[in-house]
């Protein structure tokens, strides 16, 4: 887990960095140019040259083969979606063909909702909370509205108490007989919380409750296991942490004790594999986790995938979570040591097993910083109203790395440098 036997200075962010056993990672992906820092890895993480080279070879392919692509490696394109989706399982500790690689987030969780938000008179509310992502809302509320359902009477809210954390004590209070599915995040995407799933999981079927989770902001950076976590279904994006690049296709899990339930939304690659071609009007759904795909797969937005995960199973989660403890913690005790005195603080969770792969650093000119940090050559990601969010990603980033953001920081803090930046805000932040 993260050291705590940090010292000021440059000198132990090299020491770090020359023990660091994912440092050779960092020759695999292209780092921005103009020497800039990359701190917003959990919103585009970047570009690596395996997922470079797996991209490149899907074009190769399809420049050769044309529509034979299907057929070459004994159907390995056509099974591309489960073939990687094994292969992403591993990440979570999924059982083969729970996972499958199709959409992205937003749709994923339309097809979840529908497929296991089915209400009665007697259970009929879905639970969130109130920091969510809004996509997941977004997708929730319109589910509800397809049903011919109104939002305020199906949408269950454990509101925050300080709009940072959730406490999971009332998530579970909010687990009553009239609650048919929950769905939450992993972490949290402002406070870099990571929530007890497994506990949560175990509440939630405790009372005859469908619990699913979206890990955005943990896969790739969090070691989950959900063949202990057991939830019935999961989705996530694959362009943050797994930086497999923007819009990258989606991954989604089902548990295996629901393979066989009608899926929420059809489509002809959820069809199993004997009967696709035979173009039938009848649905034949897939066994396992492929019948939750619709369309055709993205190959395109798929290779990236196939080429990063060659460098997440070298370098082995375990250590890649590690580090990013570590790097975190890191983060932190440079901030205690260095910033305070400028208004700067954090509100994240400093505990590890609570932590996800964020510093959320907290001032009041949050949005004017970020904009100074980026004249410094520092990426850094806003969030309203008042966070920065710093990720340093265990497979490229490094101590060093921490450490000058830090004196950059401390500049802008002792001369007030957001001055003379304006406070409107700009489309993406």
């Amino acid at each position: 887990m993260a050291n705590t036997n940090f010292s000021p200075g440059l000198n132990q962010a090299l020491a770090l960095d020359q023990q660091d056993p994912l440092r050779k990672f960092r020759d695999r992906f292209y780092q921005l140019e103009g020497g800039k820092i990359y701190m917003d890895g959990n919103s585009l993480g970047l570009a690596s040259k395996d997922a470079e080279d797996a991209l490149l070879r899907v074009l190769e392919v399809w420049k050769k083969e044309g529509i034979l692509m299907w057929n070459i490696d004994d159907g390995y394109f056509f099974q591309y979606a489960r073939i990687l989706g094994n292969r992403l399982a591993k990440l979570i500790n999924a059982g083969e063909n729970e996972v499958i690689v199709a959409g992205n987030t937003t749709v994923n969780i339309h097809q979840l909702i529908a497929t296991f938000w089915q209400p009665t008179k007697e259970r009929y509310k879905i639970l969130v909370d109130d920091l969510n992502f809004p996509t997941d809302r977004y997708a929730i509320d319109s589910q509800i509205r397809l049903k011919g359902m109104q939002v305020e009477d199906v949408l269950k809210i454990v509101k925050s108490k300080d709009g940072i954390f959730i406490d999971e004590d009332e998530v579970i209070d909010a687990m009553t007989d009239d609650v048919a599915v929950v769905l939450l995040p992993s972490v949290l995407y402002r406070s870099a919380q990571l929530l007890d799933m497994e506990r949560l999981t175990a509440e939630a079927h405790k009372r005859g409750i469908l619990i699913g989770f979206d890990l955005c902001h943990s896969i790739g950076c969090v070691v989950h296991d959900f063949q202990k976590i057991d939830a019935d279904f999961a989705t996530w994006c694959n362009y943050k942490y797994i930086s497999a690049g923007p819009g990258a296709s989606a991954g989604l899990y089902v548990n295996k004790r629901h393979f066989g339930k009608p899926v929420g939304l059809a489509g002809w690659f959820g069809n199993r594999d004997e009967t696709q071609f035979q173009l039938k009007h009848t649905f034949d759904q897939a066994p396992d986790a492929i019948a939750w795909q619709t369309g055709t797969p993205n190959h395109f937005s798929m290779a990236p995938i196939e080429g990063v995960l060659n460098i997440f199973e070298e370098a082995g989660l375990q250590h890649i979570h590690e580090k990013s403890l570590n790097l975190t913690a890191y983060l932190m005790y440079l901030i205690d040591q260095n910033l305070k005195p400028f208004g700067f603080s954090y509100n994240n969770p400093t505990d590890d097993t609570k932590r996800g792969g964020h510093v959320s650093l907290v001032h009041e000119e949050a949005y004017r910083i970020c904009l100074a940090l980026k004249q410094h050559q520092v990426v850094p990601d806003f969030r309203e109203p008042n966070v920065i969010r710093l990720a340093p990603i265990a497979l490229y980033n490094s101590y060093e790395d921490a450490f000058k953001i830090v004196e950059v920081l401390k500049q802008i803090g002792e001369q007030k440098e957001w001055e003379q930046y304006s406070a409107v805000r700009a489309m993406v932040t």
